[in-house]
C-alpha cells in the first residue's frame, strides 16, 4: 500500500553443498498408551463423579489402603544368592547354633501340642464313662410312650367339655375323649374324673406330630371284659343275663358291657322269643370271638353246663343206657349224656358190647373225663372189676358193691394224677 513500510524481507536459509553427507532420517515412535491412560481416566473420573457421594467416599477410602499395603515390602525368604552368602559369611558358628536349636525347639513344640489335643479329646471321651446296663436303662428311660393297644397308667390333669387330659408320663398328655371316657353314658365328666384322679388307659392311637396320644378307658374296659368272657367259656360257666332286645332271629342282651345274641332255636320258648324282653335268663356261651365282636349264647345249653358244675373227675354216677354204637354206649345222666368207651368197659376180653350192657339198662359208672367247653363227659365201668372180666361174668355183684369199690378207684385215680407230678419233681430234683 502506499505510504506503508515496506515489510522487511525474510532470510533465505543457506543451501547445503553438493557434496556434504546426509544424515540419517530420524523415525519418531509414537505410543497410543498414554493417550489410552488418559482416556481411561478421564472416563473413570467421570464414573467416578457419577457415583453416589457415598459410595464415593467408600471407594476412595479402600483405594488408600490398597495403595499403603502396595508401599509395604512383602516379607520375603533370603534365597541363596549374592546376599544370603555375603549374610552366611558374616554369621557365626554360635548364630548357626541357635538357629538350629530355635528350629528342634519349635518342632518340639509343635509335637507337644498334637500330643495334648489327642489327650484332651480322649479325655472328653471318657468323661462319658457309659456301660452297657447304664445305656439300655437310659434308652428304655427316653423309650416313647404310646404304642397302639399298650396299656398306660396316669393321672388326670384338666377336664375338657370334649373330653379329658391324662399325664401318662409322655413328652405330652394323652387326650381321652368323651364317649371313651367309660362303658355307657356319662353325664358328668368333672365328676367322674376329678383332677389327680389315678387312671389305667389304653392306647388307641400313636402319637401325633406333638407327641399326644389318644387313650381310651371304654377300650380298656372292653378287652377286660372280653378276656373275662373267654376264661368263662372255657371253663363252661353258665352266667344270667337281661333280655333288652328282640328280632325275627332270636333275642339281644348285655352282659359285662358287651352285646350278646340268642338265636331262637337255642331258646327254650323260641316261639315266644319277644315275651322274654326284661327277663333274666340263664345261658352259656356258644361264641366268643373277640376278632368279630361276636357273642352267641344258649338257654338251652345252659341247662347242660348247670348239670355239668354239679359233676366232676372220680364221681360215681348212675345213668341209662341210651344207644350202643361200635365205638361205644351214650349214656343218659339226666339232662346230659355221658360215653361209655369200648376200651373202658372191662379189662377182659369180649366178644361183643351187648355182651355187657343193653339198651334201656341201667348202670353205674366212674366219671374219668370232663370237658364242659365241649360237653364231652368219659365214663369207666372196668375201674370198678375186682378180677379182670368180672362184669361179664358176675356184672350184679359189681353194680351193687360199686359204691365201696368206687372209694378205692378214686384213690387209683388219685394217684396216678399225684404220681406223674411227683416223678416231675423228682428229676428236676435229680437234675
Amino acid at each position: 500500500m502506499a505510504g506503508s513500510d515496506p515489510q522487511p524481507k525474510k532470510a533465505t536459509p543457506p543451501r547445503p553443498a553438493i557434496n556434504a553427507p546426509r544424515k540419517p532420517l530420524q523415525v519418531m515412535h509414537i505410543s497410543r498408551k498414554p493417550e489410552e491412560d488418559i482416556i481411561n481416566k478421564g472416563s473413570s473420573e467421570k464414573e467416578f463423579s457419577e457415583q453416589p457421594k457415598d459410595r464415593r467416599f467408600d471407594e476412595k477410602v479402600l483405594a488408600q489402603k490398597e495403595i499403603s499395603n502396595l508401599k509395604k515390602a512383602p516379607v520375603q525368604h533370603k534365597s541363596i544368592g549374592k546376599d544370603s552368602r555375603d549374610d552366611f559369611q558374616s554369621a557365626s558358628m554360635e548364630d548357626l547354633l541357635r538357629s538350629e536349636n530355635n528350629t528342634n525347639y519349635k518342632n518340639n513344640i509343635e509335637a507337644f501340642d498334637d500330643q495334648n489335643i489327642f489327650e484332651q479329646k480322649s479325655r472328653t471321651v471318657d468323661e462319658f464313662d457309659f456301660d452297657e446296663d447304664e445305656f439300655l436303662a437310659a434308652l428304655e428311660e427316653n423309650q416313647p410312650i404310646g404304642t397302639t393297644g399298650e396299656i398306660a397308667k396316669g393321672s388326670v390333669i384338666a377336664v375338657e367339655s370334649d373330653g379329658i387330659y391324662v399325664d401318662i408320663g409322655g413328652k405330652a398328655p394323652g387326650f381321652m375323649p368323651k364317649n371313651e371316657c367309660g362303658l355307657g353314658v356319662i353325664t358328668n365328666l368333672k365328676e367322674r374324673f376329678p383332677k389327680g384322679l389315678k387312671v389305667e388307659v389304653l392306647v388307641t392311637r400313636e402319637q401325633n406330630a406333638d407327641g399326644m396320644v389318644t387313650i381310651s378307658c371304654r377300650a380298656l374296659e372292653l378287652r377286660k371284659s372280653w378276656d373275662k368272657v373267654q376264661n368263662l367259656a372255657k371253663e363252661g360257666k353258665v352266667i344270667r343275663v337281661k333280655i333288652n332286645g328282640f328280632n325275627r332271629g332270636g333275642v339281644t342282651c348285655d352282659f359285662e358291657g358287651l352285646r350278646g345274641f340268642i338265636p331262637r332255636s337255642q331258646l327254650e320258648d323260641g316261639e315266644n322269643h319277644q315275651s322274654l324282653v326284661s327277663k333274666t335268663i340263664s345261658t352259656a356261651f356258644l361264641e366268643v370271638n373277640p376278632e368279630r365282636r361276636k357273642l352267641v349264647l344258649s338257654e338251652k345249653k345252659a341247662a347242660i353246663a348247670s348239670r355239668f358244675s354239679e359233676l366232676e373227675i372220680g364221681q360215681l354216677i348212675e345213668g341209662e343206657i341210651l344207644t350202643i354204637k361200635p365205638y361205644g354206649f351214650f349214656v343218659d345222666l339226666r339232662g346230659v349224656s355221658g360215653l361209655l368207651h369200648h376200651s373202658m368197659v372191662t379189662n377182659g376180653s369180649m366178644r361183643s358190647l351187648r355182651e355187657v350192657f343193653q339198651p334201656g339198662e341201667s348202670i353205674k359208672a366212674l366219671i374219668t373225663d370232663l370237658d364242659p367247653s365241649r360237653g364231652r363227659i368219659g365214663l369207666n365201668t372196668a375201674l370198678l372189676e375186682g378180677p379182670p372180666g368180672e362184669l361179664i361174668t358176675d356184672k350184679t355183684k359189681v353194680m351193687e358193691e360199686a359204691n365201696e369199690r368206687a372209694i378205692k378207684a378214686r384213690n387209683s385215680l388219685n394217684k396216678e394224677k399225684v404220681d406223674p407230678q411227683k416223678e416231675k419233681e423228682d428229676i428236676n430234683l435229680s437234675s
